[in-house]
């Protein structure tokens, strides 16, 4: 169920509520760029038969959420302990898949009394390290997006302006073809054929409901320093990739490994970045759950 809550500031932060309402341990979802909280709905029962109660925040600037302008990887740690201290949850561990991720692993930088564990789950590297190749073996579409957002906001607007539009109204059955040489055959598949092209077209039609703030943002955040440094993570982490991700190359995965003291390695050889979300469900929830 879906929620208007307030963050500190004022901000309206749009919110969905899943899982076991009773539980005062969280399951706390960060959604991947473009998208929003809504791509985590039909985890409803993942997380329920587990005791948790899911939280979903859709990100500044995405669906009803109010932008925040000039954020950071690390502002989600304070719209996190915001919503959680509303709703009465003392704990939680921590779930982001793709531009999700580096949200997540910031709650376990910055919340670490109350985040017991982390999931990074194709989860983006960070720009500017001398050890790894930000664009390397990512497919074309992200290579001229990212290389858009270096230019600057006015740059990535106007690029946005001419390629989001489409993202608005796009038909479940269309998303496979729109996202073009970032899907290899294998997350074709989980698009089509296991359920995924409807939760995401979904997910983007509402994520977009004032504009492409969200996006704009998440590129630029994801251009410069996240606000913390993850060599100073102390709580579990669970780095899930596979290596035939062309959104999230492999290298991204290997780079958090080598700089998170605490990383766990699940790399998943014969997987792309969409088919670890639908058939590594279980096997990443199991393993949250093992650090209640």
């Amino acid at each position: 169920m879906l929620h208007l809550l307030k963050a500190r500031d004022g901000r309206t932060l749009d919110v969905l509520l899943a899982g076991d309402d009773d539980s005062s341990f969280g399951l706390v979802c960060h959604h991947g760029t473009p998208s929003d909280a809504t791509i985590w709905s039909d985890w409803h029962e993942d997380a329920l038969s587990n005791n948790l109660r899911l939280v979903a925040i859709s990100r500044p600037g995405y669906g009803l959420s109010d932008r925040l302008e000039g954020r950071r990887v690390a502002s989600v740690a304070e719209d996190v302990e915001d919503v959680l201290d509303a709703l009465g949850i003392i704990e939680f561990v921590s779930l982001g898949w793709s531009g999700g991720g580096p949200h997540a692993l910031a709650c376990g930088a910055l919340l670490p009394e109350r985040c017991k564990a982390v999931s990074s789950l194709a989860g983006v590297g960070p720009y500017g390290e001398p050890d790894l190749d930000f664009l390397d073996g990512m497919g074309p579409e992200n290579v001229e997006e990212f290389g858009i957002a270096l230019e600057g906001e006015e740059a990535l607007r106007r690029w946005m302006d001419e390629h989001a539009q489409p993202y608005r109204t796009i038909a479940d059955e269309e998303l496979a073809e729109a996202l073009g040489g970032l899907v290899p055959e294998i997350d074709v598949l989980a698009l089509n054929e296991q359920g995924l092209a409807a939760i995401w077209a979904g997910s983007m039609r509402r994520c977009f409901t004032n504009g492409w703030d969200g996006w704009i943002d998440d590129d630029m955040v994801f251009c410069n320093h996240w606000g913390f440094e993850p060599s100073e993570i102390t709580v579990p982490v669970a780095v899930w990739q596979g290596d035939l991700d062309l959104m999230v190359p492999f290298a991204h995965g290997e780079w958090l490994l080598r700089h998170i003291p605490t990383a766990t390695a699940r790399l998943e050889p014969g997987h792309g970045h969409l088919s670890l979300l639908a058939d590594r469900r279980q096997a990443i929830i199991d393993d949250l759950t093992s650090h209640r």
